[in-house]
């Protein structure tokens, strides 16, 4: 499951709302919409994204959220490594053969781990000329 996928049928199910009932209003299958929350899809397109905000009919914030869920709910990743050091391939394909096997606890150290590195890399850097 995806984590846009594991969102919106949380907030499908807390609304009682059948995949039946959700999928007609957005004008799409019922199949699509299953597989869009098991993950069997790939990452909706933008005007999906804004069909499923408007109907759940959120605030800001939880459409910005759900828009950056959508963002990342490839569930199928590819990690290109060229041009890259040897230590960052080995990573990814260390990653990628033992990640079905790791629990919740693992991911979410892994996890933070990765987001407080990407929060350092996108950090806005001093200018020198101050």
């Amino acid at each position: 499951m995806t984590p846009f996928g594991a969102h919106i049928r949380a907030l499908r199910r807390a609304r009682g709302i059948t995949q039946k009932d959700m999928a007609e209003s957005l004008g799409v299958s019922a199949a699509y919409l299953s597989a869009l929350e098991h993950g069997r899809r790939g990452v909706p397109t933008w005007p999906m994204v804004q069909k499923i905000v408007g109907y759940f009919n959120v605030i800001w914030d939880e459409a910005e959220e759900m828009q950056r869920l959508a963002a990342h709910s490839r569930p199928k990743v590819t990690i290109d490594t060229a041009g890259l050091s040897p230590d960052a391939t080995r990573l990814a394909n260390r990653l990628a053969g033992a990640i079905a096997y790791l629990d919740a606890n693992e991911i979410a150290a892994i996890s933070g781990v990765a987001e407080a590195a990407v929060g350092r890399a996108e950090a806005p850097r001093g200018n020198d000329g101050d």
